[in-house]
């Protein structure tokens, strides 16, 4: 504990954001960079408490009070070294995690609380920037080979463990670039893709193989992969989205999310839009919220990231819809200390310009009769006695149909399974009710050295929670191979360096 009486002198701060006009204009990062004493002084704000909530917060199960204690001294060759043996990729979790460990801080409880997602970050850059992490090869190689499908934060993390364990690691990615949404979703302004790139650099010197624009399952068969590799880790993400089927879905003007986000993100690295995130051809050409009507269907991250897009592309308008009743400003009873808590958050996208409708539903895309979107028609909802179970019902509100002027509309609302048709099926493996693919407490497959991990197999999800997947499956398929693992799980309660 840095300071016992921090957490009474110090109030939590955040880095300043840049100015919403000037950032519109770009697609930076939005905020600007802590002091070295600022950042000792949130660190401070930790209370070393004896049951520290926040690990369990954390999906990774970061050793959170001692990093902090670590950087208010100044000793970030510590920091690092703590941070790093429990998250591999702290410099994408520090910028784009909703920080889960923060609603879980005891200081939370009747203060704000600690900036551990800001900390982090600094964590991260601090060690890169002073050369505290360095690429580094396994003393030596088992002689086993392993495939990883997908290079999403899943099967990065899963990559990076196996290949510090000796093991020879092949990481398949069907996109012309390494990084599956890290780097085809999420937009630059929230995480800038020099930092993700830097990532790949630093894990091809340790010798990790990277291998993009091959589709697995088309381009290299199931048969084939199964034959030449002892060991397989799916880490294909959850790839479909939910559709609207709904009237008028077939008018130009009506997309989803990731088609609209992954064309923006090839844009600022001026790479060409003949194919999509999928490797597949764009079929709706480029796409653009100038001068237009947005409406966002949906309020999770990914709608708000739409939101932040349009604007910087100069949307005459930008409205999002969400189904459900709006959350409560701030505390929820329902979701009390130390859950997550289910209130409204605003976001820096909403914060530079956005309007925002909840307990709406969409009804029709009406078209203007020549296959193009010109408005949605919509309906309030609300709670409802039922007269034939005298129960509330969350349903249509009789009268309040209107239409809404639209010329592009965006469907954010989420993803429901991984891409089943190709590997998936080539291979065998089984789904569960919800079509993840199923597997054991090892993160096994019901075929023979196939496991699965991240979104695929636990359904839509967040980075971190992808993070830990990739490590906990990798530390399985090792013990699958050797017997007996070395590799760190979050379990464990131990700290090595793996960087």
């Amino acid at each position: 504990m840095g300071k016992p009486t921090g957490f009474m002198e110090f109030g939590r701060e955040l880095p300043a954001k840049r100015d919403p006009k000037k950032r519109l204009s770009d697609y930076k990062e939005l905020y600007l960079d802590f002091s070295d004493g600022q950042i000792k002084n949130q660190a401070a704000r930790c209370m070393n408490c004896g049951v520290p909530f926040c690990h369990s917060g954390c999906p990774l199960g970061n050793i959170i009070p001692e990093f902090n204690d670590a950087v208010y001294r100044q000793d970030w060759e510590e920091a690092a070294e703590i941070l790093f043996s429990t998250n591999n990729f702290p410099e994408f979790t520090g910028r784009i995690c909703p920080a889960p460990c923060e609603a879980s801080c005891v200081l939370g409880i009747n203060k704000p609380p600690v900036t551990i997602e800001n900390i982090e970050k600094s964590i991260a850059e601090t060690a890169f920037a002073k050369g505290i992490i360095q690429p580094k090869q396994p003393k030596q190689r088992t002689g086993k080979k392993i495939a990883v499908v997908g290079s999403g934060p899943a099967g990065l993390a899963a990559s990076a463990q196996l290949n510090s364990a000796g093991h020879t690691v092949t990481l398949f990615e069907r996109a012309d670039q390494i990084g599956g949404l890290l780097r085809y979703g999420i937009p630059d302004f929230k995480l800038e893709k020099w930092v993700v790139e830097r990532r790949v650099k630093f894990m091809e010197e340790e010798g990790v193989i990277f291998k993009t624009n091959v589709n697995v399952g088309v381009d290299i068969t199931a048969k084939e992969l199964v034959a030449n590799f002892d060991a397989i880790v799916l880490t294909g993400g959850s790839t479909v989205p939910r559709d609207l089927n709904i009237p008028g879905r077939d008018l130009k003007g009506v997309h989803f999310a990731m088609e609209f986000l992954s064309q923006q993100n090839k844009r600022v690295a001026n790479i060409d839009l003949k194919v999509d995130h999928t490797g597949s051809a764009y079929k709706n050409g480029s796409l653009s919220a100038k001068d237009k009507n947005v409406v966002v269907i949906g309020g999770g991250d990914t709608g708000s990231d739409c939101v932040g897009t349009s604007n910087r592309h100069g949307a005459k308008g930008v409205l999002q819809f969400e189904l459900m009743p709006k959350p409560p400003e701030n505390k929820n009873e329902q979701t009390p200390w130390p859950n997550w808590p289910m209130i409204l958050r605003t976001s820096t996208s909403h914060e530079e310009g956005c309007d925002r409708l909840w307990s709406i539903t969409t009804k029709e895309f009406v078209g203007d009769g020549q296959g193009n979107l010109k408005a949605l028609r919509i309906a309030e909802m609300g709670w409802v006695t039922a007269p034939e179970t005298k129960l509330p019902k969350y349903q249509e509100l009789p009268g309040t149909e209107r239409d809404i002027p639209c010329e592009l509309a965006l469907l954010a609302m989420g993803f429901v399974h991984p891409q089943r048709n190709g590997l998936i099926s080539d291979l065998g493996v089984e789904v569960d009710e919800r079509g993840n693919v199923k597997a054991d407490a090892s993160y096994k497959t019901n075929v023979d050295k196939v496991f699965v991990a991240g979104d695929m197999r636990r359904g839509q999800s967040l980075v971190v929670w992808a993070i830990s997947e990739g490590r906990e499956a990798a530390r399985k398929v090792d013990e699958y191979l050797m017997g007996v693992s070395t590799l760190e799980s979050k379990d464990m309660g131990t700290l090595a360096t793996v960087y």
